[in-house]
């Protein structure tokens, strides 16, 4: 029996010219590539832009930093601009979440309806997708920075709204807590409450000055003084249904307690008012301060 003989892949010259081609060129071909892919690939070594100062400098860049502030240097309050690009820009540049797009009247005018208070105050308490004061704390943008960004937002959009009352400063160069409560007294209950409640914490926690003698003259003056440092808080503006200050209507249906009962309530709270309104003032000075109240509602 016989065997067919063994044939050849490359049968032709022509194949066989083809395969010594094939087997130079393709090794040659890889090698090139190669080459080429290690020549352009990113690298980091003396002479580079990764020693330069901005990349070492971010590479050597704290994690947090520890800002230093003078508490009893006066603030200097940032405008309605700078806290819309620092703060609300991120929303409502684009329209981001269902916020209303940056000077687009269409989205702003449902909005610019109620006035400027109702829509400071929805700011503050939060709306939808939108956080209380933005995300802000109120350390960094006070509830005055808030409203100035809130009425640079609406007037862009058309609005005529005029800026929030600057707050008074005390003495000791920090805002006034009774500044926030007074200028937002016509807010929805909830959004005034938070205020007043916020502002009420804030309150020092000092005695008030005590009346260097008994007569009633200094009494008057102490009740004055306890007034404005604690009571206005509420009563400047009526916050949390509080009798606003000379409003003799307010006032008559209380008028008609005897003091000993007004006292009672200024000593140990009513209400949404805690004891001695927050403060450590004592017992006289807070009766003085009720008998200030009363003497300018009769």
């Amino acid at each position: 029996m016989s065997e067919a003989p063994h044939e050849l892949p490359i049968k032709t010259p022509a194949q066989l010219v083809a395969a010594i081609i094939a087997g130079f060129a393709v090794p040659i071909i890889i090698i090139v590539l190669l080459a080429y892919y290690v020549d352009n690939s990113t690298r980091i070594s003396a002479g580079t832009d990764g020693l330069s100062n901005t990349a070492v400098t971010q590479r050597i860049a704290p994690l947090a930093r520890v800002e230093l502030r003078d508490a009893n240097a006066p603030r200097v309050y940032k405008t309605g601009e700078q806290v819309y690009h620092a703060v609300c820009a991120t929303c409502h540049a684009a329209g981001t979440a269902g916020a209303p797009k940056f000077t687009s009247a269409t989205d702003w005018g449902p909005r610019l309806t109620p006035g400027f208070d109702t829509l400071w105050h929805a700011v503050l308490a939060g709306k939808g997708a939108m956080p209380a004061r933005g995300g802000t704390n109120p350390d960094d943008y006070s509830d005055y920075e808030i409203g100035l960004a809130v009425a640079y937002m609406a007037n862009n959009a058309g609005a005529k709204f005029a800026d929030p009352p600057v707050p008074p400063v005390t003495a000791q160069g920090a805002p006034d807590a009774a500044s926030t409560a007074a200028a937002t007294a016509d807010a929805s209950a909830s959004s005034a409450q938070a205020a007043a409640m916020a502002a009420i914490a804030n309150v020092a926690q000092a005695p008030a000055p005590v009346a260097a003698a008994t007569s009633s003259a200094d009494a008057a003056q102490a009740g004055k003084a306890l007034y404005q440092q604690v009571c206005q808080v509420c009563h400047a503006a009526g916050v949390l249904n509080a009798p606003k200050f000379g409003d003799k209507a307010a006032w008559a249906p209380r008028l008609k307690d005897p003091m000993d009962t007004l006292y009672n309530y200024a000593l140990h709270g009513k209400g949404a008012m805690p004891p001695k309104g927050g403060s450590s003032a004592s017992d006289a000075d807070v009766k003085a301060a009720v008998d200030y109240m009363v003497n300018a509602a009769k």
